[in-house]
């Protein structure tokens, strides 16, 4: 295995491919700003998380977590839905893993291949980690107002 197959993702380059996703899924409403959040500090209780795995010359997991208004306001514009349309749990769920994918598969791109990327899984609150994950990188956004976190984790003792 190569030494580059040992490596994690620059949070830069997690950052730049997030702000790339993000401004074709929203166009000029697309702009991030980076956020300061203590490396300690938990994510909003009431949000929406996705996960998606990368495996093969590369393992790691990619997550994106949003709070419930920023993740509705998200669908709505990817949507295109209407003051008067409400985004459902299950548009939402959909946008957000599709968001995930995004994110996940222009990651994936970064590391080593060839890998695979799974289904998105989606949950209405935090995504979980066993304890043979590791955090590799966390990148804390906003985007009109809300938080955005993006979390790369790896097998506990780094990437296979």
């Amino acid at each position: 295995m190569s030494a580059a197959a040992h490596e994690s993702p620059a949070s830069e380059d997690v950052r730049a491919v997030t702000e790339d996703v993000w401004m074709v899924l929203l166009g000029e409403d697309g702009g991030l700003r980076p956020r300061t959040v203590p490396a300690d500090a938990p994510f909003d209780a009431a949000a929406w998380s996705a996960a998606t795995t990368i495996s093969g010359g590369w393992h790691g997991v990619v997550t994106v977590e949003l709070d419930e208004a920023l993740a509705r306001l998200l669908t709505g514009r990817m949507l295109a839905l209407t003051d008067d349309e409400t985004a459902t749990d299950s548009d939402v769920a959909d946008a957000v893993g599709e968001l995930v994918n995004m994110v996940g598969g222009n990651v994936k791109s970064l590391m080593p291949g060839p890998s695979t990327l799974s289904l998105p899984a989606v949950a209405a609150g935090r995504a979980a980690f066993g304890s043979d994950s590791a955090l590799a990188c966390r990148i804390d956004l906003a985007w009109q107002d809300g938080p955005v976190r993006v979390s790369v984790h790896v097998p506990q003792g780094g990437p296979r």
